[in-house]
């Protein structure tokens, strides 16, 4: 059964995954709240600004915002992948330190819910998958005060993602007709799963909050199959109609504790509701007619 729509204090909306999830949310008339920084780029939402309350949280504290809105979920989109910044710090701030202090004042001021972006990374890969790994366990503790639902995503994409993305990155070169692009061998499957059924996926947890007790709660959003990434690339540059990049596999070796077969097990999103709309040629041929249509003349 699906309840009431709840009113959400969200982070992250200025990024890939949060300015998709807030035009969904904005069409479907949820009232939202966005923290952001003074200094956020908010070129991806600069027409969706003007239905959304916001704060600064580099010029607030969170006490006092808290004293301004009223919300009954924390929806944390906020993520620092650090690959600009090999500085843990900077990733443990994003990944970690600030999701706690929400999880801190939330309970304070009777917030019921917490929705949590997760990866289904290994915490040993990186800085990153380490941070989310340990938020993951600050989670579990305060589960008995709150409803505490973390969705563990695989890779997702689409159009005018960052560019330090694999997908976006791939894009862009093939449509700028790089001359050859170094990779690993290319061999480990990864499982890819279009943008817009990510935002879905986490529009079917909000629809169904009043079914959740305290506790936690682990959803994987994926598609229903795995490819090699070689494989990926290859389908890429097909649907670009580049013939002329060379891809160079084995240039780059594996990272350490590289996951070489990544699956996603969707019982539990799909109890709810949930599906992939779209296959990967889909999302991919959707994604690159996107991207050629920002660089047309």
């Amino acid at each position: 059964m699906i309840g009431s729509k709840k009113k959400v204090l969200m982070t992250g909306a200025t990024g890939f995954l949060g300015s998709n999830l807030l035009r969904e949310l904005i069409k479907q008339k949820y009232d939202i709240t966005i923290l952001k920084r003074s200094f956020s780029n908010v070129d991806r939402i600069r027409d969706q600004i003007e239905f959304v309350k916001f704060f600064n949280i580099d010029k607030n504290s969170l006490k006092d915002i808290f004293k301004e809105i009223s919300a009954d979920v924390i929806l944390h989109c906020a993520t620092s992948y650090g690959r600009a910044d090999k500085d843990p710090f900077a990733v443990i701030d994003a990944n970690l330190m600030l999701p706690l202090k929400l999880l801190e004042i939330g309970k304070k001021n009777h917030i019921k819910y917490f929705l949590n972006t997760d990866t289904i990374l290994s915490k040993r890969i990186n800085y990153y998958a380490l941070s989310k790994s340990q938020f993951k366990d600050w989670l579990e503790m305060y589960s008995d005060e709150l409803v505490c639902i973390n969705v563990l995503l695989e890779h997702f994409y689409g159009a005018f993602d960052d560019r330090t993305k694999f997908v976006s990155f791939i894009i862009d070169k093939l449509l700028t007709n790089a001359v050859e692009i170094d990779l690993t061998e290319g061999k480990q499957k990864r499982n890819f799963i279009y943008i817009d059924d990510v935002v879905g996926a986490f529009i079917k947890v909000l629809e169904n909050l009043d079914n959740f007790k305290f506790g936690i709660y682990n959803y994987e959003i994926g598609a229903d199959k795995s490819y090699e990434i070689r494989d990926v690339v290859e389908l890429i540059k097909k649907i670009s109609g580049n013939s002329l990049t060379k891809f160079n596999f084995g240039a780059i070796p594996y990272r350490k504790n590289e996951i070489m077969d990544s699956k996603a097990d969707t019982e539990a999103i799909r109890s709810l509701g949930w599906k992939p709309k779209y296959s990967i040629i889909q999302g991919l041929t959707k994604t690159i007619h996107e991207e050629k249509g920002l660089r047309a003349p």
